[in-house]
């Protein structure tokens, strides 16, 4: 469940305001039928690139803002997926997802469009990089199609992660690059230092065959659009986390400052003693649909330890 709100000071003045939204991302069963298929039934992100499924939630971005790309594929789905992944050769892993769902309208919350698509990687356990493509056929209305291509690295050597997608449709396409590096090896203040890290994303949208009513109405921007932003994060514990960064969006439509303060948390509610740990499942930000780094792919970013 996310609970999410948006605040903008008007033209004219005056204080600012907005509306909160309630949204529930996913609910899903999954069944692990072997070590490399996962079967997944109910409402589950859908697995187009690796922002919307892997650096969605709050406590695991580390740039709160969306990329501007991302409403171009459906969020999240109401039907079955399939994923997975196994050992291509000695020095690469392949990991897949496919999925197929069905509509949904009774609730504004729960909404799901009919379509099919997937995507596949190969992940290079020794520089520790993730290459792989996404595609998407909506079965309704304009039957368009959507396809990606994303990169994700994380050093062996520093403690730095970088991510990049872009993406396509008729709707528009764009890219965006991220970075995060933690500050525990600077030489000064390093008590506080190894709490900190530095983010920074730059993306770019192209406006593509719809209107600028149309392109609002599904969450992307009304024309082409440029923006830049940094921030830094400072964990105080494992799962608590303050955010804080600003961005500046360039476009013709009006250029805007983009600010960001807040506080993530992440909890967990144990449900019994297991016979094997969580992180040695390698569970996915929802659900364990995909394996440990070493076994299938890079994994979700996140805590204090490097």
């Amino acid at each position: 469940m996310e609970c999410e709100g948006a605040f903008q000071r008007p033209d004219g003045g005056g204080p600012y305001g907005g509306q909160v939204s309630k949204n529930l991302d996913y609910l899903e069963a999954d069944y692990i039928a072997n070590p490399h298929l996962t079967v997944t039934l109910g409402r589950f992100l859908t697995p187009f690139g690796i922002f919307n499924e892997r650096l969605y939630p709050i406590w695991i971005r580390s740039l709160q803002q969306d990329p501007l790309i991302l409403p171009l594929s459906a969020e999240s789905n109401d039907g079955m997926m399939l994923r997975g992944g196994f050992p291509a050769n000695a020095k690469a892993n392949f990991n897949y997802a496919a999925y197929v769902s069905a509509v949904s309208t009774g609730h504004n919350n729960l909404q799901s469009t009919r379509d099919v698509g997937g995507r596949m990687a190969f992940f290079f356990p020794g520089p520790r990089i993730e290459v792989g493509a996404s595609f998407q056929k909506l079965l309704q209305d304009t039957r368009t199609n959507s396809f990606g291509f994303h990169f994700a690295w994380l050093s062996t050597r520093l403690p730095l992660n970088m991510h990049a997608e872009y993406a396509r449709s008729n709707q528009g396409s764009g890219y965006w690059v991220d970075g995060a590096y933690r500050l525990s090896q600077l030489h000064f203040w390093q008590k506080v230092m190894r709490h900190a890290e530095f983010a920074g994303r730059a993306e770019q949208f192209f406006l593509g065959s719809i209107s600028s009513d149309e392109a609002q109405a599904l969450g992307l921007q009304a024309a082409n659009t440029r923006e830049g932003e940094f921030g830094l994060n400072y964990y105080l514990h494992d799962g608590l986390r303050l955010v804080s960064s600003y961005g500046r969006q360039f476009s013709s439509a009006g250029n805007l400052n983009l600010w960001t303060v807040g506080i993530t948390y992440r909890f967990l509610f144990p449900l019994g003693r297991v016979g094997q740990s969580m992180s040695a499942q390698g569970m996915s930000p929802q659900g364990m649909g995909e394996q440990s780094m070493g076994e299938q792919g890079l994994p979700a970013q996140g805590g204090i330890s490097q």
